[in-house]
């Protein structure tokens, strides 16, 4: 497909970011055969989209139209030194593709966005030098989130957000009913992919591939799932839970924590979201393994909906967050998130704990987990729920996992994947209910 198309599309994308929709929704749009290298495309540009950004408003200061804009910014994103997804193209290729892209478009217009481009591949180092002053153009995140993430993290926070800017690995979780990590390596050898042990069910990949050339992915030997996501389970289940435990998977879509509980033991689970379409991926899920479970759709904050009244041995609370800490695989998160967006989940947060706390029984384990980098989503949230409760403490030797930064420089716990993982920002918190 020529890249002028793929331009076309990419800047369709921003635009539709910069007006509040997520690109997995634009994507889902976009014509089949463009999509893969739309995507690869926004997701540079979204990367780089705070200097792209402050280098067009310092080329160009009067803005001009929003699809004219978004062009601009995406040509400017993927001409941005260290660039190695326009790397693949020449700089003057990028240049007379967006060109190209423009005359499809908004025609008038081509002339101009040649000269800025043009006006920025000879002056590009005095460019990017003068806009690298501001920091959301040097960090590529709002003031805002660089602003909580230092206060939050004061010797890590820039760590935080160069690992908020690379590329994510591609992580699977080992199927422990069908076979083990170690032998699931010596499969993808024998297939021509490299893969690492870096956890008691995970698998790195040496490059990310499609899951249709990962061996008995389609049997259900395999599922894709970071290693952070992939404490869940294990954390939940302890030293383990009798057969036909009944457990509560709160917020349970896609569905990766779900199965992997089955995965590791015989349970009487009930998968709750409050998005029935969602909640669909969790059956397709359930099925390519080849387990069972029971699924609602509903919200947890209102359990006179769906409980049946019978407490649960165990609760997996999954909560909406802001998915700080999973920005390098949704770079758009960081651009449609808003500062009010905190204090609002977390009061989100407090009233679903406050609801399912009760649904526990005495002895009962909870782990609550965010994939928030932010501690308003995290310790500070628990630590309010504690002061609600009165004489609860957090479980763990040291106490519960706690927050787990990007990146390999993933906080040191006992409980934390393997370093070579490079797993995502998470937050665990395992309670267990007093017995009377």
């Amino acid at each position: 497909m020529p890249l002028s198309t793929l331009l076309v599309h990419t800047a369709a994308a921003l635009q539709a970011v910069r007006a509040g929709r997520s690109l997995n929704d634009v994507l889902d749009r976009c014509p089949p055969a463009a999509r893969p290298g739309t995507q690869a495309l926004a997701f540079q540009v979204l990367r780089r989209l705070g200097g792209a950004q402050a280098a067009r408003q310092h080329l160009a200061p009067k803005a001009p139209a929003p699809n004219v804009d978004a062009l601009l910014t995406t040509a400017l994103a993927l001409l941005w030194p260290g660039d190695d997804t326009g790397a693949r193209y020449a700089p003057h290729t990028l240049v007379n593709q967006a060109v190209e892209a423009a005359k499809q478009t908004a025609r008038a217009s081509a002339p101009f966005i040649n000269a800025v481009l043009r006006r920025f591949l000879r002056d590009r180092d005095t460019v990017v030098a003068a806009v690298q002053a501001d920091p959301v153009a040097a960090l590529n995140h709002p003031r805002w989130w660089i602003d909580r993430l230092r206060a939050d993290w004061p010797s890590a926070w820039r760590g935080v957000l160069e690992a908020d800017n690379d590329h994510p690995p591609m992580t699977l979780r080992v199927n422990a009913r069908r076979t083990t990590p170690q032998a699931y390596v010596a499969r993808l050898a024998a297939a021509g992919l490299e893969g690492t042990v870096v956890g008691p069910h995970a698998v790195r990949l040496g490059r990310p591939a499609p899951v249709s050339d990962l061996p008995g992915f389609a049997d259900g030997d395999v599922s894709v799932q970071d290693a952070a996501a992939q404490l869940a389970a294990p954390l939940l289940l302890g030293g383990g839970l009798p057969p036909g435990a009944r457990v509560l998977d709160a917020c349970a879509a896609p569905g990766g924590k779900t199965a992997h509980l089955l995965e590791l033991a015989d349970l009487d689970v009930l998968a709750l979201d409050s998005d029935a379409d969602r909640l669909r991926r969790v059956d397709d899920t359930l099925h390519r393994l080849g387990l069972v479970a029971r699924t609602a759709a509903a919200d947890a904050r209102q359990p006179d909906t769906w409980w049946d009244g019978q407490a649960f041995d165990a609760i997996l609370l999954d909560a909406p967050c802001s998915a700080s800490g999973i920005v390098r695989r949704h770079p758009d998160v960081r651009w449609l998130r808003r500062p009010t967006d905190i204090p609002a989940l977390a009061e989100t947060q407090a009233a679903m704990l406050d609801a399912l706390w009760p649904l526990l029984k005495p002895g009962g384990r909870l782990v609550y987990c965010t994939c928030s980098v932010f501690r308003a989503e995290g310790d500070a949230g628990i630590d309010a729920f504690l002061q609600r409760q009165g004489g609860l403490s957090l479980v763990g030797r040291p106490p519960s996992p706690g927050h787990l930064l990007p990146g390999p420089d993933n906080r040191a716990v006992e409980d934390a994947p393997d370093a070579g993982a490079s797993p995502d920002g998470f937050y665990y918190a395992l309670l267990t209910k007093p017995l009377p």
